[in-house]
Formats: structure tokens, C-alpha cells, sequence
């Protein structure tokens, strides 16, 4: 593993590092945030998955996590959205919502994606397990939230790994993407045309398919254009309401899609995380 950065923040450390992944075949940077804490001590840990056209560095440079990670005594990781570099294949048309920055959290069946693109097993078996190899992380204390494609990528996650995630919250997720554009493109273009195998990438039929949690967390603005076309927190809602999942769905007035969302809603999401972690 090489470091590419560290700083000082509110006491902690936040570094960017760079390791070779046996699992995408390529490079691939992640960025962690270490509080200040005892010699020894194990932290709980909060893995934070980013959304379409984003790498690391978007929720590192915007996401207003430190203060409130220093102060809750949480360790902040956030891996890049795909694979890159030479030799990794991209949307034909270089559109962005598939391919480069669009790895949706799966792992690639269709060629020429699935040699790279298996973002699924790393970000739920290759990183963890290097991550606690090098930083103080206690993993029977992890949670994980994400925002719009990581959003979808860390409630699937999350339904899927119940045991191992004591929290999942997200922002302005996609919640059904095999019923919306983005999913409707990239599902198939990652994983074929058999809709069966969508549908653990799906977080609503994940629940409608007996996935559950005791509870979730969302923040929607209120002001997103992409609120009805592309979102529909109602999708989830229903799908919670009849599964019995308790579903906190905050719709922000004002807000939409950007980062300003993300960083203002931040610190309270993690508040939320650590009474779950602790």
C-alpha cells in the first residue's frame, strides 16, 4: 500500500493511499480519516461509498465528516467508484453514467466489464480486509452510508450483510434501479439481460425478496431534480412500510442533489451511526 497524502484534522489523521487490487486488476485510491484515540484502541468504522462521476476525493474534499468523526471517534473510509487506468473499458459513448466513475457497486458478468469491474467484492471483501490489516478498526463495529449510485450501493450492501453492518443510511439513493434510466442501463450493460440477477443489486426488491434490517436512514432533497425520475424514495418507503423495516425518510426542503446536501446532513447521519456502533 502506498500513501500518497496525510494531514492533520481536528486532532486526526485523513490520508489518501494507493494499493494494487487483485480483484479489479488495476490501481485503486481510497481515502481514510483516523481520529485521535489511545494507543491500542480499536475504532468502529463507517465506510462511505460515492456516487455517479465521483472518486474518493469528492466526499474527502466536500463531505464535512471530520469534525464529527473526531468528535464521535470514527474511523471514515471512502474507496473510489470504479476501476481505472489504461486498458479499462468505458462507456462507448463516454456517457457518465456507465463505465469510468459508474462502477454501481457490482461485480461485472458481461464483457468486456468483468474483468475490472467488480466493485462488489472489493469494496465488501478486498478492502475491508486490507483496511483492518493497517488502521485501528474494530470490525464487529462497522456501518456504512453512500450517496446517489452509492447510495444504491451501500443499501444493497447493507441488506445484504446484516450481521457485519450495524447501520446504513444514505443520501438521495437510487433505490430501485430496475425500474429507473441509470439502473435500466447500467444493470444490463454490467450484468446481462436476465432481470433475476438484478435483483440483488436492487434495494428495493432485495427487501421485497425477504432482505432486512432493523432500520434505515435517508435524506432526499426536497429541491433534486432527479427526485422523481431517477430516486423515487416512495419505492422505498412502500417496500419498508410492508416489510416492517423501520425507515427515517427525510425529505429536505431546499436542497438538492449536491454536495452542499451531502455536507450540511452529514454530521447528524453520523450521530445516527455511532448510537448503532456503540
Amino acid at each position: 500500500m502506498e500513501t500518497v497524502s496525510t494531514n492533520k484534522a481536528f486532532g486526526g489523521v485523513q490520508g489518501v493511499y494507493k494499493h494494487a487490487s487483485a480483484v479489479t486488476g488495476t490501481d485503486m485510491t481510497f481515502s481514510v480519516f483516523v481520529p485521535a484515540h489511545e494507543a491500542g484502541a480499536k475504532l468502529p468504522v463507517v465506510w462511505y461509498l460515492s456516487g455517479l462521476t465521483c472518486t474518493h476525493a469528492n466526499v474527502t474534499e466536500k463531505g464535512e465528516f471530520r469534525r464529527a468523526c473526531a468528535e464521535l471517534g470514527l474511523i471514515f473510509v471512502a474507496p473510489d467508484t470504479s476501476p481505472r487506468g489504461d486498458g479499462v473499458p468505458d462507456d462507448a459513448a463516454a456517457a457518465y453514467d456507465f463505465g469510468l466513475g459508474a462502477g454501481f457497486y457490482v461485480d461485472a458478468t458481461v464483457e468486456p466489464f468483468a474483468k475490472n469491474y467488480r466493485m462488489w467484492s472489493y469494496v465488501t471483501e478486498e478492502l475491508p480486509t486490507l483496511v483492518a490489516a493497517e488502521f485501528p478498526i474494530d470490525t464487529d463495529r462497522q456501518s456504512i452510508m453512500g450517496h446517489s449510485m452509492g447510495g444504491h450501493g451501500a443499501l444493497t450492501i447493507g441488506l445484504t450483510f446484516p450481521d457485519r453492518y450495524k447501520a446504513v443510511s444514505a443520501f438521495a439513493p437510487i433505490v430501485a434501479p430496475s425500474q429507473v434510466p441509470w439502473g435500466q442501463k447500467a444493470l444490463p450493460g454490467y450484468l446481462g439481460g436476465d432481470q433475476s440477477a438484478w435483483r440483488k443489486h436492487d434495494a428495493v426488491a432485495l427487501i421485497e425478496d425477504g432482505a432486512r434490517v432493523p432500520a434505515l436512514l435517508v435524506d432526499q432533497g426536497a429541491a433534486n431534480s432527479f427526485l422523481e425520475g431517477q430516486l423515487k424514495p416512495e419505492l422505498l418507503k412502500a417496500a419498508c412500510e410492508k416489510a416492517g423495516i423501520d425507515l427515517t425518510l427525510r425529505l429536505q426542503p431546499g436542497y438538492d442533489h449536491s454536495y452542499y446536501f451531502i455536507s450540511t446532513f452529514m454530521a447528524d447521519q453520523l450521530h445516527w451511526h455511532k448510537e448503532r456502533l456503540a
